[in-house]
Formats: structure tokens, sequence, C-alpha cells
């Protein structure tokens, strides 16, 4: 019976709920369901005492920790500074979030958890921004406040409020925070607009009317403004007055029609491509003979996006720099949740409470990593330091001192747990209107279709 319940919870959960790193397509270690890799003992960050292994991994709680997730970063970040008690050993479960593949082995799990063998349960799962609801809102995620983590000021609220269910029950946490700002060529600025500081050219593209009107200066001086038109969606995206699902019926926000004309209307005058954001149509353009002037993303899409910039050889390495761009909005996250049957509640939380918490963790996560962390007090120590700033793509440019501005005026609102793949097949279905191969009804006909296919329960009209 109680299979049964959870079945029809997953099943209904992103209508209840109202949900991009992060959105990442990189390589995974195991495709199916039940492939895992194994680690024992990893990890150098907390403390060596057995008296403290002991209270993280009581006598009584599992030997077997398996951790789901869609690809590696956290997993690179756990085995290098988190310390896994002695005689625990880690299963990491991996499939990739294209196409929803992560989302589908993950709710087959969850509906095998009540069954499976103590050594085979879920104990901890990783979630994105764009479904993150959809699992908060079920009796498969825990109050995290029942195993031993508390809500911390220093965690960035709209963290905190994604990670809730509806009845406010805090589901899990976050180890960063992703404010996103629009990344520019400074030498393409400068060619373009004679300025290359970023208080000009934020001045230069506060808002779309002057972000257009740079793409045409642009485009007289042989480049592109984007080197994707997808690069602008997150930016649309965020910044909607409502959701993809409203009341059960599928719906289109005045936010993203106005992405989808501007998209039109760019590459219609050869301001951007058709690549796919993760395409090399798109990337090859941070080469140092690329062409495109803007990118936009967080922290964690220079460093682990624009490798083709930080090609030795190729690269344009410090020929970056970061700005607020036309509108403030963040893209992605991951969130650590704890799985409903796990048997190791005390060390989850203290997995969960060393990424949120510990000032040598997440020290090394900034200074190592490169990420902008979920805590506040440590953003500020940063943002504050005048030696302190990024040299392998910004050219020692502080860009904490943006975020923790940008991180301040971060809202979740209107998302739900269909996000993930409406947001991601919407630009696809769409660039056939954009290349002029069918019309805007009939493009957007196509996308209402695969909606029909997928979510039946979702009225589309």
């Amino acid at each position: 019976m109680k299979k049964r319940i959870l079945a029809a919870v997953l099943a209904t959960a992103s209508i209840l709920g109202a949900v991009s790193g992060c959105n990442d397509t990189s390589a995974v270690s195991s495709g199916s369901g039940d492939e895992t890799s194994k680690a024992e003992g990893s990890g150098d960050a907390t403390s060596d005492s057995e008296e403290s292994k002991d209270k993280v991994n009581p006598a009584d709680e599992g030997k077997v920790l398996n951790i789901w997730a869609w690809n590696e970063e956290f997993k690179g970040f756990f085995e290098k500074y988190y310390t896994v008690p002695e005689g625990v050993t880690v299963n990491w479960v991996i499939n990739p979030s294209d196409g929803g593949v992560y989302q589908q082995k993950l709710d087959e799990a969850i509906l095998a958890q009540a069954d499976a063998a103590a050594d085979e349960k879920i104990d901890m799962f990783l979630a994105e921004a764009d479904y993150i609801k959809k699992y908060t809102n079920t009796e498969a995620t825990l109050d995290v406040s029942t195993i031993g983590v508390e809500k911390l000021d220093t965690q960035y609220e709209y963290t905190v409020q994604a990670a809730s269910d509806d009845a406010g029950k805090v589901k899990g946490v976050s180890f960063q925070c992703c404010p996103s700002a629009l990344i520019y060529r400074k030498s393409i600025a400068k060619d373009v607009l004679g300025v290359d500081d970023p208080a000009s050219v934020q001045e230069a593209l506060s808002d779309w009317t002057k972000f257009e009107e740079v793409a045409a200066k642009a485009k007289e001086k042989g480049y592109l403004m984007t080197g994707s038109n997808v690069a602008t969606f997150r930016v649309f995206s965020n910044n909607v007055t409502s959701a993809w699902v409203e009341d059960g019926k599928l719906n289109i926000d005045p936010a993203i029609d106005q992405w989808t004309e501007q998209s039109k209307k760019f590459y219609d005058n050869g301001y951007t491509t058709l690549a796919g954001i993760w395409e090399d149509g798109n990337t090859k353009e941070m080469f140092k003979d690329g062409k495109a002037m803007c990118y936009f993303g967080p922290s964690w899409y220079y460093n682990f996006s624009m490798t083709n910039a930080q090609d030795p050889e190729k690269g344009s390495a410090g020929d970056w720099a970061i700005t607020t761009g036309p509108q403030a909005h963040f893209w992605g996250g991951t969130w650590l949740l704890a799985a409903t049957g796990t048997d190791n509640p005390t060390l989850v939380a203290d997995i969960m409470n060393a990424f949120i918490a510990d000032e040598e963790v997440l020290t090394k996560l900034v200074e190592k990593e490169g990420q902008f962390v979920n805590n506040s007090a440590i953003n500020q120590k940063y943002a504050e330091d005048p030696n302190y700033g990024n040299k392998t793509i910004l050219d020692g440019q502080n860009d904490f001192a943006l975020y923790v501005d940008l991180a301040k005026n971060i809202k979740f609102e209107h998302k739900t747990g269909y996000d993930q793949l409406l947001s991601e097949k919407y630009p696809e279905y769409m660039k056939t209107y954009f290349d002029g191969s069918k019309s805007k009804d009939e493009a957007l006909a196509d996308f209402k279709q695969y909606v029909k296919d997928t979510y039946p329960e979702i009225v589309v009209e």
C-alpha cells in the first residue's frame, strides 16, 4: 500500500509543486540505475579522530551510503573535501540529466525504496532547481531538521525556499548559490563600445533595448552578440511572472515569447547562431579567434563550461569580465536531499552540514574550485578581499564582489516540477521558426504536441 501511495504522489508531484551547476551535460560514470562507482574512506576535510568518525557513523547505521546524481561535479568535491567514516563504502549512481533520464531512473528507484535491501536504498540524492519541487513535495524526502540539519542565517533564502515543501518543511540543502551574470569578451567590447570596464559595459547593456542596439554595432564590426540564441534564454525564463503550468494548463509567459521574438530577430540579422548552448557552434566562439561578445552564466559556467577559453594555445583566458547585464537572474544550483528510508541519517546530515557550514570545506570550494558557496559570510569575506580575484578566466576580477549583490535579489518563483524538459524542449522546437523552415504557429504546435505526448495530465490549448 505504501508503495502504491508513493507512486501516486510522484505521478502528481509536479502538479502539486511550485519549482539549471547546474545545468550540465558532462560525462557520467554509470548509465543505468543499478551501476555504481564506489569509494571507501575518501576525503580530507573533516576530523580524522576515531571519536569523530564514530559519532558521524553510529554502530546502528548502515555501512553503505548510496548517493544519486546526474554528473560528477559534487562527487568530485565530496571525494576531495569530505572524510568518509572508516568502514563505510560510498556508491555513486550517476545517470545523465538530458531528456529526463536521471529523473526517470531516480523515480523508479524511489518507487522501489520501501522494498529495497538496506545496502541498496537511496540515502541521499541530488536535484536541480528545474525539478526539485517534484521531490520536496512528496513523502520521498525527509524533513532535514529531523536528522540534525538546521536552517542557518548564512544560507541564501532562495536556496532554502527551493528545498522546502508547501508546508514549509525543509527537505535538503544546496552547497552553492548561483547568481548569474553577463560574461563578456573585453577585447570585443573595446572594439565595439570603446570601453571594456564592467561599469561602462553595464551602462551600455543595462536593458534589452540597449542590448539590441549594441548587437547591431557588433554585427557591423564583424562580431556576434552571442554564440547561441539560447544564451539569453535563462535570463528571460528567470524573469517570468507566471509558471510553465498554471492551474494544470500549459502556459507560455510573455517573457518567454519576448525571448522567442528576440531570437528570431537576432538570427535573421546575423547577431547570433542557432547552435545549442553546449554545442561546438557556440563554444568555439570562446577560442581566441572567436567572434561572440557575450555569454551568460554563474561561476560554475565559466569555471566548468568555458574550457575552450582556457585552452593554453587557442584560448582567450583573461580576455573576459562580468557585469550584471540586462536583467538580474540565477541559473541552476544543486541540492542535496535526504531520502526517506535511508539507514544513514546521521551521515547524510553530517554531509549536508559540512557543505553549508564547515568553514574549511567551504574555503576550499571557493579557493580551489571557484564555487560561490551557499554561505553569505564566506562569500562576503572574499568579496571584500582586495587580493582575491578570478585569475583563470577573468584576469583577476573579483567576481564575488558582484555576485554578493546579485545573490541578494534572487527569487525562486513560478517554478514547477515540469521545468527541466519544458525549458529544454521549447528552444529546440522553436528552432524551426527561427531558421524559417516553419511558421511560429507551426513550431509552437509541434512543441504543444510534445507536451501532450510527454505530460498527458497537462491541458494544452
